[in-house]
């Protein structure tokens, strides 16, 4: 059922094996701590799909030692991820310039929130795509300290790996430990948190253009 077609010397392709050998292999926690990091000036990786997927699979096989280490490494890949884009921020105009100066709406709250309220920029923008990005290049070029960010950086981080956490508590039991499964579900969640974010900013841009279409007929 789960098997490609045969491959060129003729031998299937067995998928739950394949996915199953990623998923349990020694190199998965170091990959995936630079996956992390590297997500960070580069948010276009399949990090966190590979990594809710490497979860729901150690919730479903009811490994404690691996979901305690894919936490850890989860927290730390990102803090380092974050004082990489903060680094170049704050060094380099051309890399991340115009993502800390981007006219979005997102990037606009966060660079009016960052020196007075770090903490509220760096963790509320976490948790909206590409908002970490935004967030962390935009402290190292308004010239938030080192000292302020990191501790934040670290709150945020921890935080977001809860939250993956959570979920991947959630559907573990629902794969039996199937490797396969907790590849898919890891990729539906990605799509379904991804929908649900652009949803929301075409119901917030829908709604602007009905205040602006609003503000025009009263003002005619």
């Amino acid at each position: 059922m789960y098997r490609w077609a045969r491959g060129r010397e003729g031998a299937a392709v067995d998928l739950p094996s394949v996915f199953g050998a990623v998923l349990h292999s020694v190199w998965l926690l170091p990959v995936l701590m630079v996956l992390i990091a590297a997500d960070g000036p580069f948010p276009i990786l399949p990090t966190e799909t590979l990594l809710m997927s490497a979860w729901v699979l150690a919730v479903g096989e009811r490994d404690v030692s691996t979901v305690i280490a894919l936490f850890l490494v989860a927290v730390v890949g990102s803090v380092f991820g974050d004082l990489a884009v903060f680094g170049l921020g704050r060094t380099s105009t051309r890399v991340l310039g115009r993502a800390a100066h981007a006219p979005s709406a997102l990037a606009t709250w966060v660079r009016h929130h960052m020196l007075s309220r770090p903490g509220l920029a760096l963790i509320g923008a976490r948790f909206v795509p590409a908002g970490r990005l935004v967030s962390t290049a935009a402290a190292g070029r308004i010239g938030l300290s080192v000292r302020r960010f990191v501790p934040w950086s670290a709150v945020s981080s921890t935080l977001w790996a809860a939250y993956m956490l959570v979920v991947g508590l959630a559907l573990g039991p629902l794969t039996g430990g199937s490797p396969l499964l907790a590849l898919l579900a890891g990729i539906v969640m990605a799509i379904v948190t991804a929908g649900g974010f652009a949803l929301i900013r075409w119901l917030r841009a829908r709604r602007a253009l009905r205040r602006d279409a609003e503000r025009e007929l009263v003002a005619s």
